[in-house]
């Protein structure tokens, strides 16, 4: 059974299977490592869901695709032990070309059906115009398929019937936490922040040019969702819109 988590709403427990969804190698890691850190600390387990290799990830064209692709897989894998995750699984849909079709929901329900989390966090499917960068196409298209793949598709043993055919019955997931919309949920990550800064530093090809500048980065930015979620002066956050996705009543 899974122990709590501190929240601006003080302590709430913990769910007990977690899976993450993301586009790319370090989205995880730039917007919910301290979270995945707390829920693990807390004995939720936690499963990391990439749907690219992060191959068109560097503009070193002297790299190949696949060696680079390979490199952040294996950096991915090594953020992914500094927060306590062990189970990765990598979809390989072509980085940068990243479309919300039918494929890209069956292949994420099968990874909900074999995780069976409660909570799934994703990336916002919607444009931020004031943070413009964040909204990267790879990104809109993998949430969108992950908001498909939680409803209906990985409760619906209509859908994708193959999935049926491998073994993977049907699960419906609680709950959706959302990165990047208006939040209902802000974690504290202040004593858990290290672990965030380590996951990233682990994403050398990512990260190691900017040095000094990559913790104080961080630091800026979990201190304004701190104070935006209504944490304490100082402390730090990472922030979520809590969707309910559970069974209809």
């Amino acid at each position: 059974m899974a122990g709590q988590l501190l929240t601006a709403d003080g302590y709430v427990d913990a769910p007990e299977r977690v899976l993450v969804v993301v586009a790319h190698p370090d989205d995880i890691d730039f917007g919910t490592a301290g979270t995945v850190a707390s829920l693990t600390d807390a004995g939720s387990h936690v499963a990391y869901c990439l749907v690219t290799s992060g191959e068109a990830g560097d503009d070193d064209m002297s790299v190949s695709s696949a060696e680079l692709a390979d490199m952040r897989e294996a950096e991915q894998t090594a953020a992914a032990a500094e927060v306590g995750v062990e189970n990765v699984h990598w979809l390989h849909h072509p980085d940068g070309r990243v479309v919300a079709d039918l494929d890209l929901r069956r292949d994420i329900s099968r990874i909900i059906r074999v995780e069976r989390p409660n909570v799934v966090i994703s990336q916002s499917p919607e444009r931020n115009w004031d943070r413009f960068y964040g909204s990267h196409p790879d990104h809109l298209a993998a949430a969108e398929a992950t908001v498909a793949a939680v409803y209906p598709d990985s409760r619906n043993p209509r859908a994708h019937s193959e999935l049926l055919d491998e073994g993977h019955k049907p699960h419906t997931v609680d709950r959706i936490w959302v990165l990047g919309s208006e939040s209902n949920l802000t974690v504290d990550i202040t004593d858990v922040f290290d672990r965030k800064v380590a996951a990233l530093r682990a994403h050398v090809s990512q990260t190691e040019w900017m040095g000094d500048r990559l913790p104080k980065l961080l630091t800026e930015w979990a201190a304004d969702r701190g104070e935006r979620g209504g944490l304490p002066g100082g402390r730090l956050g990472e922030s979520f819109r809590i969707v309910n996705t559970g069974n209809r009543p």
